[in-house]
């Protein structure tokens, strides 16, 4: 048989080029193929949490990007550098003059991930009766500011809560929206503004450079800080550099740094852009507040230069922070998160648009219309679609919003969705494929299925350890 290569300038001719992930695969973890009976079995003893599988019965794991991408051979060579001193292990300041270096912040205390800086901060700087204005809720950084005293307010652009907007930036603060809080609670009692990049809760969107900007000229107005979940904020500016006028020719990590110079700090779960399984950190540029949050942290998670953290695994992570804002391999990343999410556009599938930058969110809403939401309808399409393909996922609908502090009733988001979230250079494009024609042969069986009822429900953060069963016809 002969196989005819096509030269590269006629691949230019029909207006298309293949591309590929800046990496070649060194080692391979091999993965359990599961039958439906299995499925059945695992899904019930489950309660149809996917948090509750477990992760042996679980085909295509896209329940989470935290602490589930592949680590580079350097950081795995770094895990070998370790120091494991108590005290001024050689690897914390090599992470402090990462974060330095790439953020621009001044002091850095090592966390053990994500939300042991948020309790940090919200520790460090909330009041009882403050009031914290965002660019929507996250579910343990809000969790952390209640904690502390404090009441989360929303004030992102309405477009966010629109599924179908093509609005390039669905992750900006509406400044009017802000500029009537301040007015109505006064700036006093706002400690800082939570500012995402990347707004998780909204499909992974983007806040543009202006915003940021704009925001933090209308704060310095009123003395008010600006604090980053920078989680995922080398995704945030690949968009900018992508969409925003002006940046196209600007690295990610000129554009990373400049983003973050318009706030006054960061916390950071490790575990997403910095591709390590564990870690996070927070930043800030106040002395005031680092000194607080570094005795604190003493406390909560281990001593200042360590931080809940072994030696190596600091190094990997001080690795990853050079990793992640390579350009070709954000362009690669979410390059193949939008492969999987146009395949569903082709569809017709409803998602949300435009594709974020870490994973597709299923519109439960619009694929499910018959189901009311205090029947959980996002939670039951994770559960179909683990039942037809073995692929994990995770809800993030009324579930994740939890009960209103207050009232105790269930809160309503307008957004009830199913992320399909996609771990960094783990997969390949044989597995989206996979995925979506799983999510198209859900779909396709959409009108026979039915709510689901809660049967547990935990005092915190119910969407992790909630149980469910079917309601009956």
């Amino acid at each position: 048989m002969t196989i005819e290569v096509i030269p590269q300038t006629m691949g230019q001719q029909f207006g298309r080029r293949s591309w590929a992930e800046p990496w070649k695969i060194k080692m391979v973890e091999p993965i359990r193929m599961t039958s439906q009976a299995d499925r059945e079995r695992a899904i019930v003893e489950a309660g149809y949490n996917t948090f509750l599988l477990r992760s042996v019965d679980v085909y295509i794991d896209l329940l989470t990007d935290s602490g589930t991408s592949a680590m580079s051979d350097r950081q795995w060579a770094g895990l070998m550098l370790g120091d494991e001193a108590y005290a001024g292990s050689v690897n914390f300041y090599r992470l402090e003059e990462a974060i330095r270096n790439y953020y621009g912040y001044k002091h850095v205390v090592p966390t053990h991930q994500g939300r042991g800086a948020e309790h940090l901060i919200s520790q460090a700087v909330i009041k009882q009766g403050d009031t914290i204005p965002g660019n929507m809720y996250f579910t343990t950084t809000r969790l952390h500011q209640e904690l502390a005293g404090g009441t989360f307010v929303d004030v992102i652009i309405d477009e966010a809560h629109d599924p179908s907007s093509e609005h390039p930036f669905k992750g900006n603060i509406d400044l009017d929206k802000l500029q009537t809080l301040i007015d109505r609670v006064g700036a006093e009692h706002i400690p800082y503004i939570s500012l995402a990049g990347t707004v998780n809760m909204a499909g992974g969107q983007p806040v543009s450079m202006a915003n940021v900007k704009a925001l933090r000229q209308l704060c310095d107005r009123y003395g008010i800080r600006i604090y980053l979940d920078a989680t995922r904020m080398a995704e945030n500016v690949f968009f900018i550099q992508e969409r925003e006028p002006g940046y196209a020719d600007v690295p990610i990590a000129t554009l990373l740094k400049e983003f973050c110079s318009y706030t006054d700090g960061a916390w950071m779960s490790a575990k997403k852009d910095h591709l390590v399984n564990i870690g996070g950190w927070l930043a800030v540029n106040d002395h005031e507040v680092f000194d607080k949050a570094r005795n604190m942290v003493v406390i909560y998670e281990g001593l200042h230069t360590y931080g809940g953290m072994a030696g190596r695994d600091m190094e990997a992570l001080a690795i990853g922070i050079e990793e992640a804002v390579q350009d070709d391999h954000m362009r690669a990343r979410i390059g193949q998160v939008r492969y999987l999410g146009d395949l569903l556009i082709d569809w017709e599938i409803p998602i949300v648009c435009p594709v974020g930058g870490h994973a597709i969110f299923l519109d439960a809403k619009r694929i499910y219309p018959h189901i009311p939401q205090d029947q959980f309808p996002a939670q039951r399409l994770a559960a179909e679609l683990y039942l037809d393909s073995g692929i994990r996922s995770m809800e993030r609908g009324v579930v994740s919003a939890g009960r209103d502090p207050e009232s105790g009733e269930h809160r309503y988001p307008a957004l009830e969705l199913v992320r399909l979230t996609i771990p960094r250079r783990v997969y390949t494009q044989a597995h989206m494929d996979v995925t979506a024609e799983a999510v198209k042969a859900i779909y396709d069986d959409r009108e026979r299925t039915r709510g689901l009822e809660m049967v547990y429900e935990p005092e915190y953060l119910r969407f992790f350890q909630a149980r469910f069963a079917p309601l009956k016809d």
